[in-house]
């Protein structure tokens, strides 16, 4: 029996969504796959000072790691710094947020 239609295109939760990302991080991470480029890389651009949005970048990560439950005394340290199961519950924080965050609303408005 083949899946067909709307039944292929069920709704995910948010529990579900974040459970499929935390698999697909460790599938990767089984075949090789290495992200702490492109995570080093998010981290200076969180705290790039030139940045018209500093404050708001470095209230974001600090809110990550705190998601992450990594302790405030930490969350200046730079990423090569972070330890193993760090940078693990930091992978998770951060699937956690993509899972919330494709579920926002699309279209937000600013009231004046």
């Amino acid at each position: 029996m083949a899946i067909e239609g709307n039944a292929m295109l069920g709704e995910l939760t948010a529990g579900q969504r974040v459970s499929a990302l935390n698999h697909l991080s460790a599938i990767r991470s089984q075949f090789g796959g290495n992200s702490e480029k492109e995570l080093s890389r998010f981290f200076s651009d969180m705290r790039d000072v030139r940045d018209g949005n500093y404050q708001e970048n470095k209230r974001a990560l600090s809110a990550i790691l705190f998601l992450a439950n990594i302790g405030k005394d930490r969350h200046d340290v730079d990423f090569s710094e972070l330890t193993t199961d760090e940078k693990a519950t930091l992978i998770r924080a951060m699937n956690q947020l993509k899972a919330v965050v494709s579920l926002f609303p699309k279209r937000l408005a600013l009231s004046n």
